[in-house]
């Protein structure tokens, strides 16, 4: 039996009457509803209506899609999907309700079937929105992709444009804050990229994306002013179309008040909001050829929005991440190499990769008394942040301990005390060379790194045998010295294991290959130059192959040029008064034998200071050293720790003046604290 609906039944959704859904139309004529109140009558007798046409039945779709039925949306309404399609299956089960609402197009008056049956136009509506729903997936995929605040913006101009606009403009904030830090006001936005489609003058060729710095007249700088119209835009987030007067007005606003819109173009603004506030905004432009935006592109415009503002978020904190790593990693690494005497330095540096700049890897040169120089290269486990951590801390103990001028051994025994006390799993390889240029000898002292290498003038590449080691951190080993001739001409080549080990080759078989690389380079030159220092380094490194950058490479590379004996003068002198007028008689000879007389006042005058200073408070010899390469160097050294200090002696103080003097006419001087004392030291040009 048929029941008819009461005119509550009649108001209740189309999902809640399956049964009409499917009822034929011929049989709703002949059960008749009866007239309610108000109504027209029967619905047959009813002019201008359709026959089914009644306040409590289903109304079909209009011709224009204003009915109440579910027709095309109204500009500005988003309509809820049906809840069953014909024969009472569910209707795209799962499907956007932005995608559902497109669907829905009206049914033509008259047409056969029931009234609920897809028309021909529901097939190109949702062939349109599966298009759509595809776009902003390749759209948002591209965007995702970029890993730097240009990619990312790049991403949706290249993503966009021609396929939703035909024109962008992309707006951030300047500048952009990270993270939790409070933004700078003003409110500003600078116009960070624009991109159009640009027809080419050739006949038959397709359409050409270009970068065009002014695709529309728009203003560089934008000040957002409180409580303006742009103000509110932004606030409110969604996207708008720009033919409303809010829009229009915020519009102008941001292009600036002498550019306005090609006539007839159409708008979409988009904020950009990221995790906490609005950083930006996306003006999406189309010409008037061109469909106009519809309401469901509001819907694409905030995707876009949205996977950009969240994308930019994340790559301004992965710069500030990135610019901190390196930062930190550049502080631990000296920024230039010394020039101490007798020895020339190259060095080098390379991360285990580009995008982590960070690493336990370090290299380092300190000048140390007499014209010594300590070469240093370590290694610490891992390469992070806690490793470049760790790096930091051996490597400025090192350099304390290197300034106490404390023998290798003693020096790698503190480091391992001090890796033990950082904390456990605290382990680090380290090398450790002290170089003399006057005796032409090299001490070095190794903790568990590999061998150094040592190139001879003659072209000749050996590795150096030294006693092995245990690594920094393992504790309770005890560390030996070796003492080796440093020819010169020679280089010795100090690095990590990175060059020499990686998955493809074991870390001996890397040496050997090393040593080869250098004697063949050596070659090159011939047997009476040493091939440069620099050049040399690039070499090393262009032996590594595409699998062999799985740690960080820190490479030193020292060639000894050494100080002649003719052009050393070393004498002792008793703690006594006539030790200062000694001092300047043996200086002058030396000078007179260099053919430097003309230093000879500058030289006696400074050399009588410092010599004074050292008897005053020395109880052994003092020791005198005079030696001239590219500058005469004075070296006077005692057994008394304390410094030497500068001061601004009174008129009345009878000393004072002695280190104001050497300041004075000295082009440098220096004190270096010793374990057994100190030596005081200056240098004067060689040519006035």
């Amino acid at each position: 039996m048929t029941e008819h609906p009461t005119s509550h039944e009649g108001r209740q959704p189309l999902a809640a009457r399956p049964h009409e859904r499917t009822r034929p139309r011929q049989q709703a004529a002949e059960a008749p509803v009866p007239a309610q109140p108000g109504s027209a009558g029967p619905r047959s007798a009813a002019p201008g209506r359709r026959p089914d046409d009644s306040p409590g039945a289903d109304r079909e779709h209009t011709p224009d899609g204003t009915g109440d039925g579910g027709g095309r949306p109204v500009p500005g309404q988003v309509t809820p999907p049906p809840a069953a399609a014909p024969g009472g299956t569910p209707a795209q089960a799962g499907a956007p309700a932005a995608a559902m609402a497109v669907n829905a197009t009206p049914a033509t008056p008259g047409a056969s079937g029931s009234p609920g049956a897809p028309q021909p136009q529901d097939g190109a509506a949702a062939r349109r929105e599966g298009d759509r729903l595809r776009f902003v997936g390749a759209a948002t995929r591209r965007i995702a992709r970029g890993i730097d605040l240009d990619e990312i913006v790049l991403g949706l101009c290249r993503a966009t444009v021609p396929t939703f606009s035909d024109a962008i403009l992309v707006y951030l904030r300047d500048p952009l804050p990270v993270g939790d830090e409070r933004p700078v006001a003003p409110f500003v936005l600078r116009l960070r990229r624009t991109d159009r489609l640009r027809l080419t003058d050739v006949e038959g060729e397709e359409l050409t994306l270009v970068p065009d710095p002014d695709p529309t007249p728009a203003a560089e700088l934008c000040e957002v002013r409180s409580g303006g119209n742009l103000a509110e835009v932004l606030r409110g987030v969604r996207p708008v179309f720009g033919d409303s007067a809010a829009a229009r007005s915020a519009l102008s606003e941001l292009l600036g008040r002498d550019h306005v819109l090609p006539g007839g173009h159409r708008a979409i603004l988009a904020p950009l909001r990221g995790r906490r506030r609005v950083i930006g905004a996306a003006v999406f432009l189309r010409r008037p050829e061109r469909p106009a935006f519809e309401p469901n592109d509001l819907l694409v415009a905030a995707q876009l929005a949205t996977h950009t503002a969240l994308g930019i978020d994340k790559a301004v904190l992965y710069g500030r991440e990135a610019y901190i790593a390196d930062e930190l990693q550049r502080t631990m690494l000296p920024d230039s190499l010394p020039q101490p005497t007798g020895v020339r330095l190259a060095s080098r540096y390379l991360p285990a990769a580009e995008t982590a700049r960070v690493g336990g890897d370090w290299y380092d040169a300190i000048p140390l008394p007499g014209s010594r120089v300590a070469l240093v290269v370590g290694d610490v486990m891992g390469h992070s942040m806690t490793s470049a951590a760790i790096m930091g801390q051996l490597r400025t103990t090192a350099q304390t301990l290197a300034g106490l001028d404390l023998p290798p051994q003693e020096v790698l025994h503190h480091l391992d005390e001090q890796a033990q006390r950082l904390g456990q799993d605290r382990m680090a390889t380290c090398m450790y060379a002290v170089y003399d240029p006057v005796s032409h000898r090299i001490t070095i002292a190794n903790a568990g790194h590999p061998p150094p290498i040592l190139l001879h003038l003659g072209g000749r590449a050996e590795v150096l045998r030294v006693p092995p080691g245990a690594p920094i951190g393992v504790g309770g080993v005890d560390f030996e010295a070796v003492e080796l001739d440093a020819p010169a001409g020679a280089t010795l080549l100090l690095y990590t294991d990175g060059l020499v080990e990686s998955r493809l080759r074991d870390v001996w078989t890397g040496i050997e290959q090393l040593r080869e690389r250098l004697a063949a380079t050596a070659q090159l030159t011939g047997p009476d130059h040493s091939p440069p220092l620099e050049a040399l380094c690039d070499d090393v490194l262009d032996m590594l192959g595409p699998g062999d950058r799985d740690d960080d490479i820190a490479l030193l590379a020292a060639r000894f040029d050494g100080i002649a004996p003719s052009d050393v003068a070393y004498w002792f002198l008793e703690p006594e008064d006539a030790a200062p007028g000694r001092a300047r008689r043996l200086a002058r000879r030396a000078l007179a034998r260099w053919d430097l007389e003309e230093l000879s006042d500058s030289v006696e005058l400074l050399i009588s200071e410092v010599v004074t200073n050292a008897v005053r408070y020395a109880e052994r010899p003092v020791t005198l050293r005079l030696l001239k390469t590219d500058v005469l160097r004075c070296e006077v050294g005692d057994d008394s720790p304390q410094l030497p200090r500068q001061r601004r002696a009174r008129d009345t103080d009878e000393g004072g003046r002695g280190l104001f003097l050497v300041n004075r006419l000295a082009r440098r001087w220096g004190a270096t604290r010793l374990s057994g004392g100190k030596v005081v030291w200056f240098e004067l040009p060689t040519r006035i």
